[in-house]
């Protein structure tokens, strides 16, 4: 069974979490939170500092992927070989240190950002913990190990080469508004969406006839979850958003259903985390 994790104490989160909230104050144009920001992560993630030593032994496990399954053993061993000559008691200190200077510096809500890998943060977080007993350390690694050779994670190489300004343009326009990273599936998205404009969009329907059938089944799925059906109104809104889901069928694609479904994919992955 697994243990329950910290994300607090999960050094790669914070890490991350930080990093996404300058992202969002640069977007909103907040000076202050991202100076604020900046000097935290400057601070606490200084060359030579044992969070940074930390952060780099987590960033290669998950910043690894597409590497053969013998050179994914390999790193995840000498990864946990050098994690346990990390001084635990030092580590626990400065998180502490940076975890109270985050909630008088920014806010506890930094917590919050959503971070697409977080799920890969917590297995790496629990497997280096050492408390979990041998079966569900072993499935825990073969789960990361498949992220790291990137069996799970959809292909990005069928993506068409495309005009990269054009994508910047319009992932730029994208996040004026929302301001969370692009998962993978949104990526593959948008470019079926800009390429549409040359083949008639006919590689775009064939995708979004897949994408939205998975994202209506995993809707569907959520309603069985006890937090959903436990709330009418959470209830009565997925399954509205399931019918919105089943018209886009009968419409000319366009950039508002465009953006429905970049936000309708982005409450998938936050569901499934």
């Amino acid at each position: 069974m697994k243990q329950k994790h910290n994300k607090k104490r999960n050094t790669a989160f914070i890490y991350e979490s930080l990093i996404k909230e300058i992202t969002k104050s640069i977007i909103q144009k907040n000076d202050k939170n991202k100076i604020k920001t900046l000097k935290i992560l400057k601070k606490y993630f200084s060359p030579n500092s044992v969070l940074k030593k930390e952060l780099e032994i987590y960033q290669s496990l998950y910043e690894n992927c597409s590497l053969d399954k013998d050179a994914c053993e390999k790193i995840l061993r000498e990864a946990k070989f050098q994690h346990r000559f990390l001084n635990p008691e030092v580590v626990f200190n400065q998180q502490t240190k940076l975890i109270n200077e985050i909630n008088k510096q920014l806010s506890s809500e930094v917590y919050n950002n959503f971070i697409p890998n977080y799920k890969t943060l917590a297995s790496i977080s629990q497997i280096f913990s050492g408390k979990l007993n041998p079966k569900s350390s072993i499935l825990l690694e073969k789960e990361l190990l498949n992220y790291m050779s990137n069996n799970n994670k959809i292909n990005e190489s069928n993506l068409k080469p495309i005009d990269n300004l054009v994508l910047k343009s319009f992932i730029g326009k994208f996040n004026e508004k929302y301001s969370d990273d692009l998962l993978s599936e949104q990526k593959l998205l948008l470019s079926h969406y800009i390429s549409s404009f040359s083949d008639n969009g006919l590689q775009l329907k064939m995708f979004l006839n897949e994408e939205l059938g998975r994202l209506k089944s995993e809707l569907k799925n959520s309603l069985n979850l006890k937090e959903i059906y436990s709330d009418a109104a959470m209830f009565e809104k997925v399954e509205k958003l399931i019918e919105k889901l089943n018209s886009f069928y009968e419409v000319d694609i366009n950039e508002s259903m465009l953006k429905q479904i970049l936000k309708t994919q982005n409450l998938v992955k936050g569901i499934n985390e």
